[in-house]
């Protein structure tokens, strides 16, 4: 592929204070990379330096001016600045509401840059929810609060990826109980209406999805709870006469791993935990996320800001380097289904 026919694709630093920066440096080493797209740093030069000392790799760094400046250099890590951050003042591993407040104008940029069409893929390091809120930014939870702000989308849905293994969320930053209550035929249709369309896109045919079921053995036809009669089972035949390829529902213990055995292209999870627990034990190293229902491709890295061991060289980079790679490829209507 030409170096004008390649996309460009940015990559959001996340917290200054966690892993970000440091995931950053070692995945775009990587010549490949370079090999399928345009990426550039939306984050700061001298997080990125100071990843560089701890890690012992050394990338030559250049300041973008803006996204017109952006050049197809292999091996040389462009960086938009988006704000102004005072590096000075870091302390790795702390929530600090400056830190929340950079993570955020270094998303938002992006964003805009994405809806205003200037790059053609957006991919995430993980911001700090406790550090968002310190900020200021209340509404906004995470990422994925953020895109349905700031793109207007009435409808997104998280979709967590990993080898062999799709699934989507019915809810994810709900309460146990809140989530339960949120199991409505209507919203599951909307949901796997959703899933459907956006794996289409992604993957370049219609994917076959399996539905999860709520309670313990799928309810034992009532005696464990309706939600499977009352709501679930209906939400999918409704779905399958909107021509969706829809089964279900099955019970959560045993659904994901037919799905892992080829059965299913991915499965309809109804609360956070079902689902990221199912991905998480499969493959956390290279799990990923993705957003449906916005007017552009984002993935993200599945793990979070590691205060724990931010600044001390042992991020493991392979979810960022899978989340670049699916981007790439969703970009291209070639996603692995």
């Amino acid at each position: 592929m030409s170096p004008a026919m390649q996309p460009r694709l940015a990559i959001t630093m996340g917290d200054p204070a966690g892993v970000g920066a440091e995931i950053c440096v070692k995945t775009l080493i990587r010549p490949e990379v370079y090999a399928q797209a345009q990426p550039f740093v939306i984050g700061d030069i001298a997080c990125l330096r100071l990843a560089m000392d701890q890690t012992g790799i050394q990338l030559p760094l250049r300041k973008m001016t803006d996204i017109d400046d952006l050049q197809l250099q292999a091996g040389v890590i462009q960086v938009l600045e988006a704000y102004a951050f005072d590096a000075g003042q870091l302390v790795m591993g702390a929530v600090s509401p400056d830190c929340g407040h950079a993570a955020v104008q270094y998303f938002e940029s992006a964003v805009n840059l994405a809806l205003a069409s200037q790059i053609q893929g957006l991919v995430t390091c993980p911001i700090n929810k406790e550090a968002v809120h310190a900020a200021g930014y209340v509404g906004d939870i995470g990422h994925q609060e953020i895109l349905a702000r700031m793109t207007g989308a009435g409808l997104t849905a998280t979709l967590l990826m990993t080898q062999g293994l799709k699934v989507a969320h019915l809810s994810t930053h709900k309460s146990l109980a809140e989530a339960v209550a949120f199991v409505r035929r209507p919203v599951l249709v909307e949901k796997l209406q959703l899933t459907h369309d956006s794996l289409s896109r992604w993957c370049g045919r219609p994917p076959k999805i399996a539905v999860a079921a709520l309670n313990p053995h799928g309810g034992e036809g009532g005696m464990l709870g309706r939600e499977e009669i009352d709501e679930i089972a209906p939400a999918v035949a409704e779905a399958r006469t909107l021509g969706l390829d829809v089964v279900g529902p099955y019970p959560a213990d045993s659904v994901f791993y037919r799905a892992v055995n080829g059965e299913f292209d991915a499965v309809l999870a109804l609360y956070h935990d079902q689902g990221h627990i199912a991905i998480k034990m499969h493959n956390f190293a290279d799990s990923i996320t993705a957003t449906m229902g916005i007017p552009f491709i984002r993935t993200s890295v599945d793990h979070g800001t590691a205060f724990d061991i931010a600044g001390k060289n042992l991020a493991n980079a392979d979810s960022l380097s899978q989340a670049i790679d699916a981007a790439i490829a969703m970009m291209n209507g070639k996603l692995v289904s």
